[in-house]
């Protein structure tokens, strides 16, 4: 009776987290690709005259600019639901990039062994002992802040965390007869990859680049708060924020409502990473 409640409480719990982070994520998701026709202004429509005016919870609020205005009059509404296309673009596609490379890598580490396992495995490790935040900041300031090398930076920074997971599970699934039997009927690696190694992964994989996601918009907020993204007047949270900073006791809704969005965003991701987390792990819902 008592594993029953337990049961029935890990799967609303589990059903819960999916349902919110979903939720959460779609309506990002829509605001970002949505943006010309939600934003009640453009992004960088300067009004000097406005500058700096409060929201609806103030009587000094400016008719229209409902979460109030910026340094430059620009509606600070608008370039919140702007900001959040790049944060959604770079987070994905990085994510994408670095599952690709981390994937690959442990896959064909995990099949061959010998020296190409040591060689990918131990330059993993080197990069993984070397905090990510310090080398996307290297790289970013070598390259230029732009989108494109954004989302280069960012998921080169963190293929390793693929790599580990993709190679354990494939020194495991090696040694399953299936895999055995593919290989003594002549199955290339490419081959082993496609149909047995890949599914057989993919349910991890689909957690961790969940989970990896929110990591990837953290860090691009952080590389634009610093001042190594796009580079002002661009809509972003991290500019908004920084922007917010330097004006904390005159204009705090600004950096406010930036760092709430920011924080809601990465918060339903991993929500719904969790979620799926447990969705996967049969084990967690029969505790």
């Amino acid at each position: 009776m008592i594993k029953t409640k337990k049961k029935k409480r890990a799967l609303f719990g589990k059903r819960f987290k999916m349902t919110v982070g979903g939720i959460v994520l779609v309506l990002a998701v829509f605001c970002a690709v949505f943006a010309p026709l939600i934003a009640p202004y453009d992004p960088y429509q300067q009004d000097l005259m406005a500058r700096l005016k409060p929201g609806f919870w103030s009587e000094k609020a400016v008719a229209g600019h409902i979460l109030g205005t910026d340094n430059y009059g620009r509606d600070l509404l608008s370039r919140l639901i702007y900001g959040s296309r790049l944060s959604i673009l770079v987070g994905v596609a990085s994510m994408l990039m670095s599952a690709l490379i981390g994937t690959v890598a442990g896959i064909i580490a995990g099949l061959r062994g010998g020296a190409t396992e040591q060689a990918i495995m131990r330059f993993a490790d080197a990069q993984m002992a070397f905090p990510d935040i310090l080398l996307a900041i290297l790289m970013a300031a070598a390259l230029g802040g732009n989108a494109l090398n954004l989302i280069i930076v960012l998921g080169f920074s963190r293929w390793m965390v693929y790599a580990r997971v993709v190679f354990g599970l494939t020194r495991t699934l090696k040694q399953r007869p299936f895999v055995e039997a593919a290989t003594l009927y002549g199955g290339n690696d490419r081959y082993i990859m496609r149909r047995h190694i890949l599914p057989q992964v993919a349910p991890v994989l689909i957690v961790v680049a969940t989970l990896q996601v929110a990591q990837m918009i953290l860090q691009e907020t952080a590389l634009s708060f610093l001042g190594l993204g796009l580079p002002p007047p661009a809509a972003t949270w991290g500019n908004i924020l920084a922007e917010g900073n330097t004006r904390l006791f005159i204009a705090p809704w600004i950096a406010n409502f930036a760092g709430l969005s920011i924080i809601l965003l990465v918060w339903g991701v991993n929500m719904l990473g969790n979620g799926l987390r447990e969705h996967y792990d049969p084990r967690m819902v029969s505790r």
